[in-house]
């Protein structure tokens, strides 16, 4: 990944968009393909699209990632001005104790901790992990009065961990799931408008996956591509402690997953695989027999039925701070689904061959 790309990908993972509050994020994507799109446009609730016109008659795709992360929200402020808190989507209690946080304040950005009770003052033995509700923030005011002065009930919260340069081009960060999926699509949209395809190619940054596909409902009707693609993280489990029942072959390093079933359209499936074949584009496949849990599940019941799928970045430890990626599995994924766009007009279109 060269240095404007990896910035680019910095900036989205600095960035604090929650499910419901994903402004700053879709407003730093928008401006970043906005130089290669021939329009761009958002709605009401801020999903944002990107679209290099192919022609009147050209097939047309869509390339797609969720703009937000899970996060925590105020929903209460106690007399001792204590912020009590709730989830914005599948945030995890056993992580969030001990945390340094950042409150997404009307007048700015406020900072506080996770309080945890230290271990010199817990019962040993038997400990288990409070429900978020019976968590708290502690913003370092002395009551209420004083909270209410800096925060508000619904104000969104955010854990604050730095991006973390780990081996073998590795990086560690909260919220990879899915800025590593709308960078995908801003990249790969990139590299195929250079190529001027005979195509007609969308790449769009969802809200609200988190808290149940909501964006990509909405969407999907607008656009009505005849494909589309959701790039989302999915569970690298190459490391210790992955229940086995639940384990996969997917490992970092080994390239972006094709996944098969449900949702994902078995032309679709075949036309990805065979792009990557023919560039030596390392590929992993896996098993989606029910769902995919993510966009590619409100999609392809778009407009009357839409071939979708969803490709998966291999993602150590998700929904934690540390989420764990491979840049090189980034790459992959940009040039797989370039490639595939550049020669949507062999594939589409694309139906069940009965």
């Amino acid at each position: 990944m060269d240095r404007s790309r990896r910035s680019f990908l910095d900036e989205l993972l600095s960035l604090s968009t929650p499910s419901g509050f994903e402004t700053d994020g879709q407003r730093r994507w928008l401006s970043y393909v906005e130089e290669y799109a021939d329009e761009t446009r958002v709605d009401a609730y801020g999903n944002a699209v990107a679209v290099y016109e192919g022609g009147v008659d050209a097939p047309s795709i869509a390339i797609a990632g969720h703009g937000d992360e899970i996060g925590l929200m105020v929903r209460a402020i106690d007399d001792d001005g204590f912020l009590k808190l709730s989830r914005i989507g599948g945030s995890d209690r056993t992580v969030t104790r001990g945390q340094r946080v950042t409150v997404h304040a009307d007048d700015g950005p406020v900072s506080g901790v996770i309080g945890q009770v230290a271990i010199h003052l817990r019962d040993a033995g038997g400990e288990e992990y409070d429900e978020i509700a019976e968590q708290h923030v502690d913003i370092g005011v002395e009551d209420g009065d004083d909270a209410g002065e800096l925060v508000d009930v619904g104000d969104p919260v955010t854990l604050e961990t730095p991006i973390t340069e780990l081996a073998d081009g590795r990086l560690a960060a909260r919220g990879m799931d899915n800025r590593v999926g709308i960078w995908t699509a801003a990249e790969a949209f990139r590299r195929v408008v250079e190529t001027d395809p005979n195509a007609t190619v969308y790449a769009v940054s969802t809200v609200q996956e988190e808290v149940g596909l909501k964006g990509a409902r909405m969407v999907g009707f607008e656009l009505d591509p005849d494909a589309v693609v959701a790039v989302d993280v999915t569970h690298a489990t190459d490391h210790p402690d992955t229940p086995s029942v639940r384990g996969s072959d997917v490992e970092l390093g080994g390239g972006p997953v094709v996944a098969r079933g449900s949702a994902n359209h078995p032309a679709l499936v075949e036309a990805v695989r065979g792009v990557g074949d023919g560039a030596g584009i390392d590929y992993q496949l896996a098993a989606a027999g029910s769902r995919t849990g993510t966009d590619a599940d409100a999609f392809y019941t778009s407009s009357g039925g839409t071939p979708a799928l969803n490709l998966g970045i291999p993602n150590r430890y998700m929904h934690t701070p540390v989420e764990v990626v491979d840049q090189a599995d980034l790459d992959a994924a940009a040039s797989l689904l370039a490639g595939v766009a550049g020669r949507l007009d062999e594939f589409a279109p694309f139906d069940a061959g009965i």
